[in-house]
């Protein structure tokens, strides 16, 4: 975020979904430890998936419209290391339709710090996709789908795992498949098995296939937040190589979208992995 200096980048291979209330600490403590002086209390801000109902301690939502950060106050985590004085973020919540973020809020409020009068759209992609209205600095209304998350599970547990490719692209199979469930986002059903069809009857598969079924993915999320992007100034917060996806397939439809690093305005916690669908993917 914009005015902020980082020494240093510190990461565990632990998710919010593999951990207990009482095991966010230690795991905390072993990596910052070495950097904490003993005689004074360090405040530590966290946010994301830490402050779930089922993570350190549940840090509620804020109502939007509101400022990215400013709907609600941080919630003081229990701490047993007297060193440390960890408060939580909350995230936003939208009562219709239903909908919640967290950590992604982070993200936007320093995208607007360094761009304080932007008022359009941010697009989040990741295993959930966010698209974010922004208007006077206030988070509007936004949209969540779980495109990387079906993503996954389609590749790694469906019937599908035995036709697309862990590595490898296909450029134009994207292109098509983005094409199709956007203008006919009611066949995406079909056009899934399809994959598996091609496969078994033409040898489809691999990086045509993997690149086919990210483009289905993505035309129907599209298909789904038409109303978010469509004649809209849009920015893409993510990582670089996924950003570039969601780029081709809006420059496909006409808009010209900016990319920002997400990695620079403080990346959420959530699900380790996000990368998905490419090339360099899992």
């Amino acid at each position: 975020m914009a005015g902020l200096d980082v020494q240093h980048a510190l990461s565990a291979p632990h998710g919010m979904g593999g951990l207990s209330p009482e095991e966010f600490e230690p795991i905390l403590m072993r990596l910052i430890e070495p950097f904490l002086p003993d005689s004074v209390v360090t405040p530590v801000l966290c946010c994301g998936m830490v402050g779930a109902k089922q993570g350190w301690s549940e840090a509620g939502y804020g109502a939007v419209p509101c400022t990215p950060m400013g709907a609600a106050s941080p919630v003081r985590a229990r701490a047993t290391d007297p060193r440390i004085a960890v408060s939580i973020l909350p995230g936003l919540c939208q009562a219709d339709p239903p909908d919640v973020m967290r950590g992604e809020e982070t993200q936007i409020a320093g995208y607007l710090a360094e761009n304080p009068h932007f008022d359009g759209v941010i697009c989040l992609p990741g295993t959930h996709s966010n698209w974010v209205q922004i208007s006077a600095a206030e988070v509007v209304s936004f949209r969540t789908t779980m495109t990387g998350e079906l993503f996954a599970l389609i590749s790694q547990r469906s019937v599908l795992r035995h036709s697309v490719g862990a590595e490898g692209w296909d450029a134009p199979a994207f292109d098509r498949s983005v094409a199709a469930t956007l203008s006919r986002p009611a066949e995406l059903l079909a056009r899934l098995f399809r994959l598996r069809a091609a496969d078994i009857l033409h040898g489809e598969r691999g990086a045509p296939a993997r690149a086919a079924l990210s483009g289905l993915l993505i035309g129907a999320e599209l298909a789904a937040t038409r109303p978010y992007w469509l004649g809209q100034d849009v920015v893409i917060l993510g990582d670089e190589t996924l950003a570039a996806l969601y780029t081709r397939a809006l420059c496909a439809q006409g808009l010209d979208p900016k990319i920002a690093d997400a990695e620079q305005l403080i990346p959420p916690s959530g699900m380790p992995d996000s990368r998905w669908g490419f090339p360099s993917g899992p």
